[in-house]
Order: C-alpha cells, then structure tokens, then sequence
C-alpha cells in the first residue's frame, strides 16, 4: 500500500485510505513528537479536517510504502524523518483504541490480526451470551 503524501492532502484522507487496508488499526496525528514505546498526549492531537501543510514544517512530498512487514515503529519514524509529522498508531480493543506503545515492533499484519481475533472472540462471546459481563 502507498501512501501519498503532500501539502494538499487532509490527515482524513490519509487515516481513510490506511483504515481501508487495516481496518482494525487507525493512525492519529500529534503536535509534538515521541519516542518509541511512549505515547502521546491527547492535547496534541490534531484535528483530522487539517491539511498537512497546516501541521508540519517539512513540506517534502512523496509516497511511503507501508507493507504488511513493516513495523509502527518503523512508520512512525518515516513520518517524522522524511515529512516532519508524527503519528501514533491505535490498535482496536473492544470498544476502544488503544496505542500500540508496547507493541511497536509488530508489524501491521500481526497488529491488524490480533485487533481482529479478539474483535472475532468478543462476538462469539456476544453470540452465545446476550448479556456478556464484558
């Protein structure tokens, strides 16, 4: 998958063509950088309606080639290295979104995979009972 990015481009546009291949993950953009296994603050959120060029310093434009061996952690800091953007990626729970800071060195498949089983084992728990204590 690639995605494309330019000062055009809106981080909703971005976060949709992701949540399209990964559909149990989701990618957030912030303010401020972070480091590996730490998360990031939720008042440095930025809103998804921005376009890059409202958001970043480094105004490069290009593609990043996101495979299904790549790593958050590898993503994360071709974000920030080459287009000046930090991001943080969230994992499905449940109902929830959690950041994927100790998991960082998964790749998205195995990210996408576990969000999806434990999503496939809440259902069929769901399924067999109405009123589960979850």
């Amino acid at each position: 998958m690639k995605l494309i990015i330019n000062d055009t481009i809106s981080i909703f546009e971005i976060q949709d063509q992701f949540s399209k291949k990964y559909p149990f993950l989701k990618i957030e953009f912030f303010s401020q950088p972070h480091d590996i296994h730490v998360g990031s603050r939720k008042e440095n959120l930025i809103p998804a309606n921005l376009q890059l060029k409202d958001c970043r310093k480094k105004h490069n434009e290009g593609t990043i080639e996101l495979e299904p061996e790549t790593t958050v952690a590898q993503l994360e800091r071709q974000f920030q290295e080459i287009f000046g953007l930090y991001i943080q990626v969230f994992r499905k729970s449940g109902n929830v979104w959690i950041e994927t800071t100790v998991t960082d060195d998964w790749t998205f498949a195995k990210q996408n995979d576990e969000a999806e089983s434990f999503y496939q084992e809440m259902e069929n728990i769901k399924r067999n009972d109405p009123n589960p204590p979850i």
